[in-house]
């Protein structure tokens, strides 16, 4: 299980006790998967571990028609685990330089040059999506805290980062260098 799935479950639960189903809602709400590098099937293994582990306890459980659902609360050493995953990912730049992008643009001369550019028109394409739905989810929260804003401006600037980029490979491959 990866640290952030950990923070993730923990954190959620630090808010109050809950079940999986109810963690993958809220993740599902959130489009979390969109931010962060965890997904809504790995929380119930996460749940799991995390109770192997003692960072979480079942606090209760609840019967919904045929099944029988777990209610996590996060312990004492749990709480203890989500502070030292927080302090260990402020430390770690947000995001790398490593992309499968700059390893294929290493060898894009083997490629045909038309279905080259197509595909990075698509790129530019999947973000220009990605920038409308950032867009939105700022108008969304409106009125967020100055951290949440400072995380969309951020995203914007990653943004327009990979669109200048995948503009310049676009115009290299063309044979424009402009």
């Amino acid at each position: 299980m990866s640290s952030s799935t950990r923070m993730l479950v923990l954190g959620l639960l630090q808010q109050r006790p809950m079940h999986g189903y109810e963690i993958t809602q809220l993740m599902a709400e959130a489009e979390l998967d969109r931010w962060t590098p965890v997904l809504p099937g790995s929380v119930y293994y996460a749940l799991n571990k995390l109770e192997k582990d003692g960072l979480v306890r079942t606090e209760a459980e609840e019967r919904t028609g045929d099944r029988l659902r777990k209610v996590y609360a996060i312990t004492e050493e749990g709480r203890a685990e989500l502070n030292r995953l927080l302090l260990d990912a402020l430390a770690r730049p947000p995001h790398g330089v490593q992309s499968a992008l700059a390893l294929a643009a290493t060898w894009i001369h083997l490629l045909p040059r038309e279905a080259a550019l197509a595909r990075l028109a698509r790129a530019e394409a999947e973000l220009a999506a990605a920038r409308e739905h950032t867009e939105r989810g700022r108008e969304l929260k409106a009125g967020i805290s100055p951290m949440a804003a400072a995380l969309f401006d951020n995203a914007a600037a990653i943004l327009d980062a990979d669109e200048r980029l995948l503009r310049r490979l676009r115009e290299l491959l063309s044979g424009h260098d402009g």
